[in-house]
């Protein structure tokens, strides 16, 4: 779920480690400030104005033509959501902003689908693997939004992009083993 810094970075290693299926979504395009921490997209990608689910699409298949890459341009909301996640075995969060992970956790506690979580800000970053009914979830750690002085955005704070490949690669090892070994 998103593919700007961490999940374009999440996706391209899952693709690479050949997991089946991968549906992304994101209703955002590419731009040029963000291709330092965007790694599926390139200068070209922004000046064609292709929405980031189709770029990344297009750059995944390449790498790897033997998976299943879905995009969604489209924005996540407590309706869609449903309707994205329909089918999928997990989800992964490469989201940046509190809103949509609180729908993200709740759909998945409602649903009992395992998500990893995962957020990036200037140079330090978190990540936890949620597998509802067997520990906590994101509300039980975080029961309210956090306000933006507690939480900043990439907008205001910017993300150093080692930062993003370090999480990234928390988050696509957390799923890989979600994926090999489900609980």
């Amino acid at each position: 779920l998103g593919c700007g810094a961490l999940g374009s970075m999440i996706a391209n290693h899952l693709v690479r480690a050949g997991v089946g299926h991968l549906r992304i979504v994101d209703s955002d395009y590419p731009e040029l400030h963000n291709l330092q921490r965007q790694v599926l997209y390139t200068e070209a990608d922004v000046a064609r104005g292709v929405p980031k689910a189709e770029a990344a699409a297009a750059h995944l298949r390449a790498i790897n033509s033997e998976v299943t890459v879905e995009p969604l341009v489209m924005r996540v909301d407590v309706d869609s959501l449903a309707a994205f996640a329909q089918g999928l075995d997990l989800l992964v969060d490469g989201t940046d902003n509190f809103p949509t992970r609180f729908l993200l956790n709740d759909h998945c506690v409602k649903t009992g689908t395992p998500w990893v979580y995962g957020g990036v800000v200037a140079t330090s970053g978190m990540s936890m693997t949620i597998v509802p009914g067997e520990g906590p979830c994101l509300r039980c750690l975080v029961p309210e939004l956090p306000s933006p002085e507690m939480a900043p955005t990439a907008e205001v704070a910017g993300v150093l992009n080692t930062i993003v490949a370090i999480i990234a690669s928390v988050e696509a090892t957390e799923a890989l083993k979600l994926i090999v070994a489900p609980s």
